[in-house]
């Protein structure tokens, strides 16, 4: 048998690979400075549709993005196949920061955040006057986490048909939020989509609401040229059937604005929100809350603002309101 001694120099030596590769690993990872910018439109079984300049593109997440995730909204970088082909796939490999963040929870005891959408600026709270009946706590927990996210709320009240909207105003009268209220004839016209498309002009704008409130039948009237499908009511459960599966950002005509129509919610889980940016939705009580006990719940015997509203400096309708909105997070949207 052939011996060699420890430094052989000879060149039938056979060196074995290392099995570990003979590569050393690095964690430097590619910047893709060439990169192209997209908007995720709508996401689907790990595919994400995206818009790239006038087309659209499927891509799926680099594994660099590790558990980080897009959703609908999102500003994202892409690499790869960017024609839009068909059988074609491109790869995410950034996500740029977000504006905004929709937040929800499945109930106010799951501490698991579910996103909704990214970098909207607007939400517009679905409700139905009748048919099925309107759900003020689902309001309520929709507005709070319209406010905690830092968006524009918008109320939209449909099937005034059946129904009037007196009441309902009447009790958010307080909160100064904006309304728009549509019946049917009016979406078959048109006008109502007018009226709607005006408070979305300049903004993207998240639809949310409970089934068969019309929210899908609202986008459709609004994005006339890309119709979804849209369900209806049980007549025994009064409740609406999920038809809209995923988030779908959609542009308005025009190019003045984005609506991303979502699935219809029968919860809103509001585990996430901290009842400090809560209150700043109501800048007038604001300041009174800086003699407040540390972490208060601005609704706790020791609160300021119960002085500061007895001082004059604010309506007590508003303290009312806020501590409506916040009493949402423990009680049921059905209570």
């Amino acid at each position: 048998m052939r011996r060699y001694g420890k430094n052989p120099d000879e060149d039938d030596i056979r060196v074995r690979p290392n099995r570990k590769g003979n590569r050393p690993r690095t964690n430097i990872r590619p910047k893709h400075e060439d990169a192209s910018e997209g908007l995720v439109l709508t996401v689907d079984r790990g595919r994400i549709t995206c818009l790239i300049e006038d087309r659209t593109v499927i891509a799926m997440k680099a594994r660099e993005l590790g558990r980080k995730s897009a959703v609908v909204g999102d500003r994202v970088a892409v690499v790869g196949d960017l024609t839009g082909a068909k059988d074609t796939l491109a790869r995410i490999v950034r996500v740029e920061p977000r504006t905004s963040t929709l937040r929800r929870t499945a109930d106010d005891d799951d501490p698991f955040e579910r996103v909704v959408v990214a970098n909207a600026d607007q939400l517009a709270i679905v409700t139905a006057l009748a048919d099925p009946e309107p759900r003020p706590r689902l309001i309520d927990r929709c507005l709070v986490a319209a406010y905690d996210a830092g968006l524009d709320p918008l109320l939209v009240l449909t099937k005034s048909d059946l129904a009037s909207a007196g009441p309902l105003l009447e009790s958010y009268g307080t909160l100064g939020v904006p309304y728009v209220v549509t019946n049917r004839d009016e979406l078959t016209d048109g006008t109502a989509a007018d009226r709607v498309r005006e408070r979305l002009h300049g903004h993207m704008t998240a639809f949310v609401g409970h089934s068969g409130v019309g929210k899908t039948t609202l986008v459709n009237a609004l994005v006339p040229d890309r119709k979804r499908a849209t369900g209806h009511v049980n007549a025994v459960t009064g409740r609406g059937r999920h038809t809209t599966t995923s988030a779908l950002a959609l542009p308005l005509p025009d190019d003045s604005g984005w609506v991303i129509d979502t699935p219809g919610v029968r919860s809103f889980g509001l585990h996430h929100v901290d009842p400090a940016r809560v209150v700043l939705a109501f800048p007038d009580l604001v300041p009174g809350t800086a003699d407040c006990p540390r972490a208060c719940s601005h609704d706790e015997p020791d609160c300021a603002l119960d002085q500061w509203v007895a001082d004059g400096h604010a309506d007590p309708a508003r303290l009312y309101s806020l501590r409506r909105l916040l009493a949402t997070r423990e009680r049921r949207e059905g209570d």
